[in-house]
């Protein structure tokens, strides 16, 4: 029963900080997200493509499939902004978010307590039979706590 109250509470710091992004695709206009968050910053479009291409990484980071826009990990992982790469249009950035988002959520809902205390699959047997803590729920904490960094500098974008 613990490790449900556990998983819940994790699962819906996840659900509130992807309802928080939400919600600024709504309020935002496309020359706010063009904006730096902050003089010589990244844009708010960039953190965007971003967030969308770190959850698009957990798919295949917690066994649930592959990565659906591949193409965002050289634009929004591997480039720094203003590196002179092409980004998608915000509209579409929108799109891949919804639809990332909607597709890890149903796989997040659908994952079995034990299952989250489970390895995640760039870890090896090996490590984590000595690192347990190396697990899908950890993936989901860092990855929560990593988009709740984000949102305080699209914060400034407001």
């Amino acid at each position: 029963m613990e490790q449900q109250l556990f998983i819940k509470m994790i699962t819906d710091a996840w659900r509130a900080q992807n309802k928080k992004v939400d919600e600024l695709l709504d309020q935002l206009t496309e020359t706010q997200w063009s904006a730096d968050t902050a003089p010589g910053k990244n844009t708010g479009i960039y953190l965007l493509g971003h967030l969308a291409a770190v959850n698009d990484s957990m798919l295949p980071l917690l066994g649930f499939g592959q990565k659906m826009y591949p193409e965002l990990e050289n634009i929004f992982l591997s480039s720094p902004d203003k590196s002179g790469q092409q980004f998608p249009s915000l509209a579409d950035l929108k799109k891949y978010w919804n639809e990332i988002n909607a597709v890890l959520n149903g796989h997040i809902n659908n994952t079995q307590p034990a299952d989250w205390f489970t390895q995640h699959t760039s870890v090896s047997a090996e490590d984590f039979a000595k690192e347990p803590h190396r697990n899908k729920l950890n993936i989901l904490i860092s990855r929560t706590i990593h988009q709740s960094y984000h949102l305080g500098q699209l914060a400034y974008l407001k």
